[in-house]
């Protein structure tokens, strides 16, 4: 009797627990979500397509763009080049029905995740790169610009070439935009990785993302991060979510990242706790004094309106826009 009274009682105290913190972060339809700072002006574009009852697809575009067009070291023409001098441009995109497009190793054209979109629509294709890439931009009536480095861009490049030292450092965005203190610094001032990432669930139900980088800063030439590639740097499954990723694109890649946060979803998993589930992959992976000074964050949504984030260190933060949360930066939880 004093056993089953002892059960009882320790039931009744499991069931007492708050659960609160433990359920998924939900907002209604539509939402827009996007990583870093730079996502705060980019929600203002996408939502003005979303509010009036526009496509996902439309707004992830459009929301980007506005970040392609800002003059920062971290996205579009005005970013900081390769080791050589050049700026080189990948983008990615991919809509509600498994439809998708990138390019990648882009260089002067102003709009990278207009191409992956013509890419997606206009070619039998799904990624072209390079001088294929440009070809085809131009065929589609894009614009090319002129091969020359902003004021800025110029001045890092500059100092980087003192020491032609390439470290990649975590946080890039955040402290290019808002001046927060590093961890580490190059001895030329400047930090060595950049993107944004966008997820949408508009008022249909339905989910596109998209994903445009100018790589990291003084990258051999050639080199290709994980935004661009279908399955890492983004992917979306209209049947579960989506997930759009920026950090070290080579650890990213190394684990199909978005894909993989996406199957978790799939398997039950909350958006938040599926972002972390794929960090720890990588951590089980590679060890943790290989990642210590590297960054990967994911973001993701379900077709709920559930959304969540994760990162490998402290200082990701990402931008949300709703109908009940009007375009604010959240802290992402991390792992170490």
């Amino acid at each position: 009797m004093q056993r089953r009274n002892f059960i009882s009682l320790s039931t009744l105290g499991l069931l007492s627990i708050p659960t609160q913190s433990f359920r998924p972060k939900k907002a209604t339809k539509p939402l827009i979500i996007s990583t870093w700072d730079a996502g705060i002006n980019a929600n203002k574009a996408a939502w003005e397509i979303l509010k009036l009852n526009g496509k996902a697809l439309d707004a992830v575009e459009k929301g980007v763009m506005v970040t392609e067009d800002e003059i920062n070291c971290c996205v579009g023409l005005g970013a900081n080049p390769d080791r050589e001098g050049i700026v080189t441009l990948d983008a990615s995109i991919m809509d509600e029905n498994g439809n998708c497009g990138a390019v990648a190793f882009l260089e002067r054209i102003k709009h990278p995740i207009c191409v992956a979109r013509k890419v997606m629509e206009k070619s039998p294709h799904v990624f072209l790169v390079g001088d294929g890439a440009q070809k085809f931009a131009i065929a589609e009536g894009f614009k090319l610009e002129p091969q020359t480095l902003n004021e800025k861009a110029k001045k890092s490049y500059e100092n980087w070439l003192k020491k032609s030292e390439y470290k990649p450092l975590i946080n890039r965005e955040n402290i290019e935009n808002r001046n927060i203190e590093p961890p580490k610094k190059l001895e030329s001032g400047e930090f060595n990785h950049d993107t944004i990432g966008m997820l949408a669930l508009d008022s249909y139900g339905n989910l596109s993302g998209s994903c445009t980088t100018s790589g990291q800063g003084f990258k051999m030439r050639g080199r290709i991060g994980d935004s661009p590639i279908i399955g890492a740097g983004l992917f979306v499954d209209n049947e579960i979510g989506a997930a759009v990723s920026t950090g070290q694109g080579e650890e990213v890649i190394r684990i199909s990242g978005c894909h993989l946060v996406v199957e978790l979803m799939r398997q039950g998993l909350s958006p938040e706790n599926a972002c972390k589930k794929a960090i720890e992959r990588l951590i089980k992976m590679r060890g943790i004094q290989k990642l210590k000074e590297l960054q990967v964050c994911f973001i993701a949504t379900n077709k709920n309106g559930e959304y969540g984030s994760y990162a490998l260190q402290k200082g990701f933060e990402y931008a949300l826009q709703t109908n009940e949360v009007h375009n604010q930066l959240f802290k992402s939880k991390f792992i170490i």
